[in-house]
């Protein structure tokens, strides 16, 4: 299964070890995120170390598993799906998962039940993802 991974996913999985990051390693399973996802990571590394029982390198040791898993896409590579994106995702800050999930025509991974109020991407919580698996 191809799906687009939204970052709130993948930070609980960097904040508490459990069945996400148990998920994140099946092997049928095949992540995408577009290419500024572990930027966002390093932005808040400090907030996400200090919220969590880890240290900065368990954070580093977890980022550095995560970029073998997940293949990021270049931003040119979704530009042109932007403008439908921004007409069918309900949270703007979320319209490049949904460029990008047009792209690859695949759904998303999140847990953000907002994303839920379309049709046209398909949207899978973890728990939704757990009975699939």
């Amino acid at each position: 299964m191809d799906l687009v991974v939204d970052a709130n996913v993948l930070f609980s999985v960097i904040i508490k070890k459990g069945r996400t990051e148990e998920l994140l390693f099946i092997e049928d399973l095949h992540l995408f995120a577009p290419e500024f996802l572990f930027q966002e990571f390093e932005n808040y590394k400090e907030l996400i170390v200090e919220k969590t029982n880890r240290t900065y390198d368990d954070f580093e040791d977890v980022i550095i598993i995560l970029r073998k898993k997940i293949k990021t896409i270049p931003n040119e590579e979704i530009e042109s799906f932007i403008p439908i994106a921004k007409e069918i995702c309900p949270d703007p800050k979320d319209v490049d998962y949904f460029a990008l999930a047009l792209k690859l025509n695949c759904g998303i991974w999140s847990n953000d039940k907002v994303l839920k109020q379309q049709n046209k991407v398909q949207i899978y919580s973890t728990a939704e993802i757990m009975k699939i698996y």
